[in-house]
């Protein structure tokens, strides 16, 4: 066992349930392929990494798709609530053992796997690393325990998200890592030249 644990919160790739709101423009069989691209790179990007590596399912626990059964380790998310769920991951993790636990999403196609060494290495020093996403939410989150708070009273999936935490975590040390931008809209997509078949309107 690795002390170091990366979470990744996938949704099932399911027709008319990813993506809804880049589905709005561009259909749900285009959206459902933008997101399984996305899952793809999260899966590379993770691969590049050292560090055990668990993908958490919004619905139900597949063993038979994209995530090798012996690279990763596969578990449902359980909550009512996103902060919920990450709560629960993130104290499921530090009851096993880790030292060092930090989660993704699946909707980046600017992550890259030095975004989470750098993120683990940062923990030496602080408490909490977060990577700042553009929509005023995070990308990543990564801690050595759980500060007091932090996943309650957010309104997630909002542009108040980031400074929510933020304001959570002032009794601790942390550290930003550069801004991204995740992928939820068409205009979140519409200057990436791999998404470019997609965006012809």
């Amino acid at each position: 066992m690795n002390e170091n644990l990366i979470l990744i919160f996938t949704r099932n790739p399911e027709l008319g349930k990813v993506k809804t709101r880049l589905a709005a423009t561009i259909g749900n069989q285009n959206a459902l392929e933008v997101y399984i691209h996305l899952l793809e790179h999260t899966r590379e990007v993770a691969l590049e990494t050292d560090f055990d590596k668990r993908v958490l399912y919004s619905e139900e626990i597949n063993t038979n798709d994209m995530w090798d059964n012996h690279l990763f380790q596969k578990k449902l998310q359980l909550g009512k609530d996103l902060g919920i769920r990450m709560y629960n991951a993130f104290k499921e993790g530090f009851e096993e053992g880790y030292k060092k636990i930090v989660i993704i999403g699946s909707d980046l196609i600017a992550l890259e796997s030095n975004d989470i060494k750098e993120a683990v290495s940062k923990l030496d020093e602080n408490d909490v690393v977060i990577g700042p996403a553009e929509d005023g939410g995070y990308y990543l989150l990564g801690m050595k325990s759980i500060p007091e708070n932090i996943f309650q009273n957010k309104q997630w999936g909002t542009n108040t998200v980031l400074k929510d935490t933020l304001k959570d975590i002032e009794m601790v040390t942390y550290h930003l890592l550069q801004e991204k931008n995740d992928i939820d809209t068409f205009e979140d997509i519409k200057d990436i030249p791999f998404f470019k078949k997609y965006t012809k309107q």
